[in-house]
């Protein structure tokens, strides 16, 4: 079943910054080359707590939602802050933190599969979750290794 047209294509245009950030590093632009990295950073850690900020709505909206969520729901902001580290602490940076982003929301397909199994979402959840997922984690893990 495919999503409702506002977000299909809401949820595409998501992916425009991180690949406007690919394509800056791609075309070999020396001096733009480390904000690109930045930028491609920030946006995915920004994506990442808004997926946890997603789980927290959800579970709210729920009756009896399962614990699980609760949880599920606050990890995203704090593996993005803990992506934050090496920046912070002055280690190779962004490199390995976008390693780290890009895995978790890959990674975050998962709780999308078990909150569509439960019946928590609506019928269409996952064929937009998976593209936007491995379309931004892709990304994102793509500028890890740029």
């Amino acid at each position: 079943m495919n999503p409702p047209l506002v977000p299909r294509w809401l949820g595409l245009a998501g992916l425009l910054p991180q690949l406007a950030a690919a394509a800056v590093v791609l075309s070999g632009d020396g001096p733009l080359h480390f904000s690109a990295l930045s930028m491609g950073y920030a946006y995915a850690a920004l994506i990442l707590s808004f997926l946890g900020g997603m789980w927290w709505g959800i579970a709210a909206s729920q009756p009896d939602p399962p614990e699980w969520l609760w949880v599920a729901a606050i990890a995203p902001s704090l593996i993005a802050l803990g992506s934050a580290v090496p920046w912070a602490t002055g280690q190779p940076w962004p490199g390995p933190s976008l390693l780290i982003l890009g895995v978790a929301l890959v990674g975050a397909l998962a709780v999308d599969l078990v909150l569509a199994r439960r019946g928590l979402v609506p019928p269409w959840w996952m064929s937009l979750r998976v593209p936007l997922s491995l379309g931004l984690g892709g990304l994102t893990l793509a500028l890890a290794f740029a």
